[in-house]
């Protein structure tokens, strides 16, 4: 699906998963500087996938780009998303993980966000029902809500852990 493709329709866990792939194709191939992903543990995101890696380098190469991640855990990322972990390190000076505060981590929605519009909402993680859009206005306010929690967020999930 090339970046200016329709946004998909979220209405499973696989169609979830793809609106997702169209999210991270669609903000790596704009101008997008920053790629916010969105939730309470990732664990249901496709992170291992090796394309997708190669999707991210491609785009962490240009200047001035960062993968931010908001989670209230990032504890399930090693077991469900071991490539992701591995790729992490080598990229851990543009990838940004935060874990919410906890008054707010219940609260976290499920959202793949770039600065262009670009906007995968999972509305019900139940039923696997959601929006993918890519219109700026649709996308705005949720990009200043993640913003506000991010400015009380703390830096989580090392790429390398230090041990004695």
């Amino acid at each position: 699906m090339s970046e200016g493709g329709d946004a998909p329709v979220i209405d499973s866990r696989a169609s979830f998963a793809a609106a997702l792939r169209w999210g991270f194709r669609r903000a790596a191939a704009g101008s997008s500087r920053r790629i916010l992903c969105v939730d309470r543990d990732l664990a249901n995101w496709p992170l291992d996938a090796p394309d997708l890696h190669d999707e991210l380098t491609a785009w962490l190469k240009r200047p001035q780009r960062q993968l931010v991640m908001l989670a209230a855990s990032f504890d399930e990322v090693p077991r469900c998303h071991p490539r992701f972990v591995a790729w992490r390190r080598t990229w851990s000076h543009a990838v940004y993980p935060f874990e919410a505060p906890d008054d707010l981590a219940g609260h976290l929605p499920t959202l793949l966000l770039d600065d262009a519009g670009t906007l995968v909402r999972l509305i019900d993680d139940v039923h696997w029902r959601g929006r993918a859009s890519s219109d700026e206005r649709t996308a705005l306010p949720w990009r200043e809500q993640v913003d506000a929690v991010l400015q009380r967020a703390q830096p989580a999930f090392p790429a390398n852990t230090l041990g004695l």
